[in-house]
């Protein structure tokens, strides 16, 4: 049987037809636009998002066996806010998780709320991203349309809704809403007060590879497939991008270095880090994981190649690095303020060291190694768990730099694996629904049977000590430039 996965991505949509051994038959994807109505703002049309989807599946089903499809499933890009009326119909544009609008309402929920009370009812504290925050912009700014509000939906899940005619979303993307008890896996109630939202504007959650029903008839017909076809639950990207390169299992880790950045470690157990810099969520395989996530991470490079250098060729701008360890400019890749582990939407990108021999490879060499050096903030808080993490796993539009992923094993000083399939989010998503069409009896069972490492690299003690010595560096220059990030944006 053959398996659709759907990468609800912030730039595309990525579908990628999945035979059951794991096979990729077939993929495509479709791009739709962004807007930033404001400095720091971001949305999107979630109409794009189904209309491109739609498109991209048709052209998927081409020449296969439509017979053969048993099941769909999502990754998404998380924390957006979807709002629909009491008609099913999109009240505004999607704000999406890398807007910054909510500095006010963020202060109100750790500062007058509290960070200990949200952590207690949530696990979490409240992130510029984050849904919760931009419920209560959306109820200051925008009354009118806030009280026409009848459902709040996350994006992969308004698509989940337009598939199967369901309102549902997974344990992993409600754990990065605000409203979500991710300890017992279930709504808070005391959030939606909190918030004053109402209960039943929730829809209904389900772990990550389970069905919420199956495709709408009127749809089946005009893809030409089964009225059975199962949709699932489906996952936020990381948690799907961490099935998709087999992040299963106690400290097992993943980086991702797609538009954001990401480590996310999976874990047995449920545990927060004392100030909250990680994200405490579920995981799409029923458990629980931890998460560093940064705004900008390959969005940096492509903001200095097309924006700045003016280049599409990235490689040809890698191949003058050759110094590694050695270079005298740092880069702050701060260009959507930042979150883990800072939590600051102040922040912005800098860059500092410059002299006049500095080159452009320099400056190119920065950037990359600034994302590193973020990812590697993360990580430490990790390791400050007691977490002996030796090796990550890697996806993403950056992995597909050599340079890149050398400097990640040395800068981190850990073992970097390349899976096979470098789809993530949308392989995972397929898995889930192989899951839920009981293919296998579970994600870990997927992913022994799916996953495999392509490509190994391990970090060099020559070259990871100088790293070492450059993270000190970089690691002061955040605290010296917060005290001016805030003025610079008064």
């Amino acid at each position: 049987m053959y398996y659709i996965g759907i990468d609800l991505g912030t730039s595309a949509v990525k579908l990628l037809l999945m035979a059951e051994d794991g096979t990729i038959v077939k993929s495509t994807n479709r791009e739709y636009p962004i807007t930033f109505p404001q400095p720091g703002w971001s949305e999107q049309n979630p109409y794009d998002w189904y209309e491109q989807s739609i498109d991209g599946l048709k052209e998927l089903l081409l020449d296969c066996d439509k017979s053969k499809v048993a099941g769909i499933s999502f990754g998404g890009q998380m924390h957006g806010l979807v709002v629909l009326d009491e008609n099913d119909r999109v009240i505004r544009p999607a704000i999406l998780w890398n807007d910054s609008r909510t500095e006010e309402e963020c202060r109100y929920l750790n500062e007058e709320i509290g960070k200990k009370t949200l952590s207690e009812y949530t696990a979490n504290i409240s992130f510029a991203g984050f849904t919760a925050p931009k419920v209560l912009w959306m109820k200051k700014h925008e009354p009118e349309a806030f009280a026409r509000i009848h459902k709040l939906m996350l994006p992969k899940d308004y698509l989940c809704y337009r598939l199967s005619g369901v309102h549902a979303t997974d344990v992993s993307d409600a754990s990065g809403t605000l409203f979500f008890d991710v300890r017992n896996r279930g709504w808070s109630e005391q959030m939606c007060k909190i918030c004053d939202i109402k209960r039943e504007w929730l829809p209904e959650v389900f772990e990550s590879y389970e069905a919420v029903g199956t495709i709408r008839p009127e749809l089946a017909k005009e893809l030409g497939l089964s009225d059975q076809v199962v949709i699932a639950a489906g996952a936020g990207d990381n948690a799907a991008a961490a099935v998709g390169t087999g992040t299963v299992g106690e400290g097992v880790c993943n980086i991702s270095l797609g538009t954001s950045g990401t480590v996310f470690i999976a874990s047995k157990k449920f545990q927060v880090d004392a100030n909250n810099a990680l994200h405490s969520f579920d995981h799409a395989d029923g458990s629980y994981h931890l998460m560093g996530c940064m705004l900008s991470a390959a969005s940096c490079n492509k903001w200095w190649m097309d924006e700045i250098i003016g280049t599409k060729d990235y490689g040809k701008e890698q191949e003058a690095i050759t110094k590694l360890g050695e270079n005298h400019v740092y880069f702050l890749p701060y260009l959507m303020g930042e979150r883990s582990p800072h939590n600051d939407p102040k922040a912005r990108g800098t860059f500092i060291g410059m002299t006049m021999d500095t080159n452009r490879a320099d400056m190119t060499q920065a950037v990359l190694e600034g994302v590193a050096f973020a990812l590697r903030d993360s990580f430490e808080v990790a390791r400050s768990l007691g977490m002996d993490i030796r090796s990550t796993k890697i996806c993403g539009g950056g992995a597909k730099s050599p340079l890149w992923k050398e400097m990640i094993a040395n800068i981190l000083n850990i073992t970097v694996e390349v899976p096979k399939s470098e789809e993530g989010p949308a392989m995972g998503a397929a898995m889930l629904a192989a899951v839920a069409c009981g293919a296998y009896q579970s994600v870990e069972e997927a992913v022994r049977s799916i996953v495999t490492v392509k490509e190994t690299i391990r970090p060099k003690p020559e070259l990871a000590a100088k790293y070492e010595a450059c993270y000190r560096k970089f690691r002061e220059i955040y605290p010296a430039c917060k005290p001016l990030f805030e003025k610079l944006s008064s």
